[in-house]
């Protein structure tokens, strides 16, 4: 899967409220996949760092990439279990979202993912997920 291939996936099959935090594929294979979020107004919270939603839902949404890739195909996942822990103020230009899969079976995907300021390369979010795909 090439990053033109997971953001066809990305644009033709994420709600439209996900597309607003502008997701940018930059690189994706079996282990691993990378998406760049600019920071906007539309996402800063109070005290002017990026919302704790806006980071969980990019986490989410690349950790199903990552799966994706893992898996070889589009198939739709659902999320089962998400955990994020939010580690410093996120603010900059851009947060950087890798996300890997940990275990994949017939059934079951979980994976990992790191957030990280763009300037600074300074770790802000980590998540979790399980993921069903029927």
């Amino acid at each position: 899967m090439t990053p033109a291939d997971a953001q066809k996936i990305l644009d033709e099959n994420f709600a439209e409220w996900v597309l607003a935090l502008q997701p940018e594929v930059l690189s994706i294979d079996k282990e691993h996949a990378l998406v760049r979020m600019p920071v906007g107004q539309h996402l800063i919270r109070v005290g002017g760092i990026v919302s704790g939603q806006a980071m969980a839902a990019l986490a989410d949404t690349v950790m199903v990439l990552a799966a994706l890739a893992h898996a070889g195909e589009f198939r739709p996942f659902a999320t089962t279990d998400l955990s994020t822990q939010f580690l410093r103020p996120a603010s900059g230009k851009a947060i950087l979202c890798r996300a890997f899969v940990v275990r994949a079976g017939k059934a079951m995907t979980f994976t990992r993912a790191e957030m990280s300021d763009e300037e600074s390369g300074k770790l802000v979010s980590t998540a979790t997920a399980s993921f069903y795909a029927g």
